[in-house]
């Protein structure tokens, strides 16, 4: 740290040296430090939002982002009770690429759904959501170790790969074909908009 040095007299008269920090050196690197956090924050968003962003369409961006997660659970599954470290960062991997796909899903593309006349269909796939932060839930409280684990994975796999197929090949490809391209277009913004936030 750079200090300034100055010579300051007491009430007797006597001098003394003050070392003093210099401030505009220190107010300089914080903004700097600062500025390389929101730099890193951002960078790091845009690698997060990168595979669906890069996408066509938001149907083709969401289609990905499934493929993802169950890479995620792929890699759960190949784990053994010795790998608690592992299970735990790859459900926190889960966790945050699924909360970030809600988030899209949930603030774009299940209301445009709603708006297009597929009200239940929404409705039914909010619902399957809450039933996905459900076993998000159960698994994030499980012990690590224990041999119902992989159980719990397996059950989660195989609901949210039922949920993935309904949507991919019947619901979204539907409303797509519905919607006008400049309708698509918008719901791919914005769906990208949301899911940036957050990324």
């Amino acid at each position: 740290m750079t200090t300034t040095t100055t010579i300051d007299r007491d009430s007797e008269g006597r001098t003394a040296k003050a070392e003093k920090p210099n401030l505009g050196l220190l107010a300089g690197a914080a903004t700097a430090g600062a500025a390389l956090g929101m730099l890193a924050m951002i960078g790091r968003k845009a690698a997060v939002q990168a595979p669906s962003a890069l996408a066509r369409d938001w149907v083709e961006a969401l289609t990905l982002e499934h493929k993802a997660v169950l890479k995620i659970f792929d890699a759960l599954e190949a784990t053994d009770s010795r790998n608690t470290t592992k299970r735990a960062m790859l459900l926190a991997q889960m966790k945050h690429a699924l909360v970030k796909h809600d988030v899209e899903e949930s603030s774009v593309i299940y209301p445009a759904l709603r708006e297009a006349g597929q009200v239940e269909a929404a409705d039914h796939l909010t619902k399957d959501h809450g039933y996905v932060k459900q076993h998000l839930y159960e698994l994030d409280n499980s012990p690590k170790d224990s041999p119902d684990f992989l159980i719990k994975v397996r059950k989660f796999r195989a609901d949210i790969e039922q949920h993935m197929t309904e949507e991919e090949t019947e619901l979204f490809p539907a409303l797509r074909a519905q919607l006008s391209e400049e309708k698509n277009k918008h719901l791919t913004s914005a769906m990208n908009k949301e899911g940036f936030k957050v990324a």
